[in-house]
């Protein structure tokens, strides 16, 4: 599958809200967001551009998601009708479909300091799932599922510093973490309110329902 492989602070400054795809540099005075409030390119520091129109909010919506994941658009899209073929609500179907991400629950975890660094190790083989071994980031999580770091990797400099980090933080209430072993259950699907990104999940939802 394809990736984004550009800079990704401009990601965070064409939404001007912070993404959170760098990991700790974005709580520092690092972060671009912070330090540049406007868009990139040589246009960015125009004003008076308009209120924009209701699909121009509903596409940045829906790109604030995909770049939170790190998801390109078609695999996003897919997951969308996968969401909207499920019974309840189509836009927390949706949240609860990229939550379960292999990658985002190693990340929710604590062994990384961003998605895109999980889904690196991810991808190196540094996970099992139920004791099997799984190396594809867009492997779905369902609950009671034991995600685990293997022995081998518990070592490694950067785990290590984001497990401590993500020890001292708040934990995602729907995964219980287990400190011995590196490893964290999957408890349940979290709602909406929980997950808590700074997306409006309504508005994708009118976007792929033109």
């Amino acid at each position: 599958m394809a990736k984004y492989i550009g800079p990704v602070c401009r990601l965070c400054r064409r939404e001007t809200t912070k993404l959170f795809l760098k990991g700790p540099r974005c709580y520092s005075d690092k972060c671009s967001v912070s330090r540049r409030e406007y868009a990139p390119g040589q246009h960015g520091t125009r004003r008076g551009r308009g209120r924009g129109s209701n699909y121009s909010f509903q596409l940045r919506e829906k790109q604030k998601a995909r770049r939170i994941y790190g998801i390109l658009e078609t695999q996003f899209r897919n997951y969308f009708f996968k969401a909207n073929r499920m019974r309840g609500v189509t836009g927390e179907n949706l949240l609860q479909l990229l939550e379960r991400r292999l990658d985002n629950i190693a990340y929710r975890m604590g062994c990384a300091l961003s998605r895109a660094q999980a889904r690196q190790l991810v991808r190196h083989g540094h996970f099992t799932v139920n004791g099997q071994a799984i190396n594809i980031p867009s492997y779905l999580v369902r609950p009671g599922d034991v995600v685990q770091l293997i022995p081998a990797s518990r070592n490694i400099a950067n785990i290590q510093l984001a497990w401590n980090l993500a020890e001292s933080s708040r934990q995602a209430a729907w995964i219980n973490r287990n400190n011995e072993d590196f490893s964290a259950k999957f408890e349940r699907l979290p709602t909406v309110e929980e997950i808590n990104i700074p997306v409006k999940e309504d508005l994708i939802v009118e976007l792929y329902s033109r």
